[in-house]
């Protein structure tokens, strides 16, 4: 009697201490626990040339808010995640020139992420199976 009362106490440890790891691997509380800065773009290393003001950056925020930095200028929008559909809309940004076209070329790929793959250490954004950029927690 003893063994099964260890075995149901056992099991009863392991099983609360494992919804612990589940949801310490939700994507909202990954996606929404980093400023996420860009490593690649379409699948290339970066011309960090094209991005004269530094790397662009990722924040989502709670309640679905948006921020980030092209490399150039800043806006704040909204975002939408159900299972590992993402919706983004970049929403207002300022409008400095900026030169070269790293910032044309992540506001083009950033219209177009519709899916994504997260872990603790990065992010992949993408468009169906197309990789559209993968991005890093910032440092």
């Amino acid at each position: 009697m003893k063994t099964i009362k260890s075995i149901a106490i056992t099991f009863a440890i392991l099983f609360f201490t494992s919804c612990d790891s589940v949801k310490e691997l939700n994507p909202m509380s990954l996606l929404t626990g980093n400023t996420w800065e860009l490593a690649s773009l379409l699948g290339k290393n970066l011309d960090l040339s094209q991005f004269a003001g530094g790397l662009p950056t990722l924040d989502f925020g709670d309640v679905g808010k948006l921020a980030g930095f092209t490399g150039c200028n800043n806006f704040n929008g909204s975002f939408a995640l159900e299972g590992d559909k993402l919706d983004l809309n970049p929403g207002a940004m300022t409008r400095k020139a900026c030169p070269g076209t790293g910032e044309k070329d992540f506001l083009s790929a950033l219209a177009k992420v519709k899916d994504l793959k997260i872990g603790k250490d990065k992010l992949t954004l993408l468009d169906g199976a197309d990789e559209l950029m993968t991005l890093i927690p910032k440092k």
